[in-house]
């Protein structure tokens, strides 16, 4: 359309990337409308770069020395790599201020319709730079487009064998986006990569530990039983044959000789001789305290008698006697009719009812 310089201008800027035809045109008339010593700056810019940039040896990230800015600092992690496209994606990760480690630039990603294969990409550099014993981790950080996952999966199968740890950059919904506008591959990489904020269910004993607490309160009991002093087991609840098992404890015990039957009759013998001097002192006639002595003392006798008759008395038999007691009240309440109280039951108004219990 132009001719001579202005339209070689135009078709060179119209070259560069991202850039349109409309857009080299207003550049190029921006340049010829500007003064000479701006124009020249930018001239002095190219050429300079084009002579003293390069990439360093290293990690291939632009840099006007040997080695760039980030391979010279020792601070950095050299045990964590992150592999990147271009160099202005160390740009672009660098801004976050979140990885400390070191970079490797590839130079591309793999795209055989515009002729890059992995033999155009600087992957024998990073084999070369994976020697090193200190790696212990890369990060593929390509673009999540179709080249940026055929580089990633190249990458991965050539580095898996190698052993050492591989993680890719998450892909998911950008921050002030909306999920309405997301596409359906964006959303299915968020629900993938999705981070667990709690499990929710607290974490239970496997089945050793189970039976190894079980066992542990099993011994526990057992010793507590052990040292507790052990109760005498009652054969009957009631009332009637709580006294039963009291009159067999207490006949028991004269058996066994807790109380003997010499102190009942010494103690009954005095009791019945202050009897007797009682009554004499109160009838005043002397000759009766010695009547009342042998009178005492016959009484005792057959007391003690008695007592020896009912210590030959065994228990079994008295238990048997009140059992048989029980059992023949126990029948008479079952042949007595039950007394149930008739319930007044008004009738409901404007009905007619019949009381059930008539």
């Amino acid at each position: 359309m132009y001719e001579g310089a202005v339209q070689a201008l135009i078709d060179e800027l119209g070259r560069l990337p991202g850039v349109g035809p409309k857009s080299a045109q207003r550049i190029a008339f921006y340049m010829l409308n500007a003064e000479a010593e701006e124009m020249q700056r930018l001239t002095d810019a190219i050429s300079r770069v084009k002579t003293s940039v390069s990439f360093c040896r290293e990690c291939g990230n632009v840099s006007e020395t040997d080695l760039c800015a980030i391979c010279r600092d020792e601070s950095r992690d050299p045990s964590v790599i992150c592999v990147v496209e271009e160099s202005k994606d160390v740009v672009a990760i660098e801004r976050t201020r979140s990885f400390a480690g070191r970079y490797h630039v590839l130079g591309g990603a793999i795209n055989p319709l515009a002729g890059m294969g992995p033999e155009q990409l600087r992957i024998r550099e990073l084999l070369t730079r994976l020697s090193d014993e200190r790696i212990t981790e890369l990060i593929l950080a390509m673009d999540p487009n179709l080249e940026g996952e055929a580089t990633a999966t190249y990458l991965s199968r050539m580095l898996v064998p190698l052993g050492i740890r591989l993680s890719r950059l998450a892909s998911g919904l950008p921050v002030g986006g909306d999920l309405e506008y997301a596409d359906e591959i964006t959303l299915g990489r968020a629900l993938e990569g999705r981070r667990i904020i709690s499990e929710g269910v607290p974490q239970t004993n496997t089945a050793e530990q189970d039976f190894r607490e079980q066992a542990q309160r099993e011994r526990e009991e057992a010793e507590h039983a052990a040292q507790a002093p052990a109760e005498p087991k009652k054969r009957w609840s009631g009332s009637m044959f709580d006294e039963l098992d009291s009159s067999v404890a207490s006949d028991s015990a004269v058996s066994d000789g807790a109380i003997s039957a010499p102190e009942q009759q010494s103690s009954l013998d005095a009791a019945l001789i202050e009897q007797a001097l009682e009554d004499s002192a109160a009838s005043g006639a002397g000759d009766s305290v010695e009547v009342a002595m042998e009178t005492a003392a016959d009484t005792g006798a057959e007391t003690g008698a008695e007592i020896d008759k009912e210590e030959q008395i065994p228990v079994e038999t008295a238990a048997a006697a009140r059992i048989a007691d029980y059992e023949q009240r126990l029948q008479q309440l079952a042949q007595e009719p039950l007394r149930t109280p008739k319930p007044h039951v008004p009738p409901r108004p404007e009905s007619s009812y019949v009381n059930p219990w008539e």
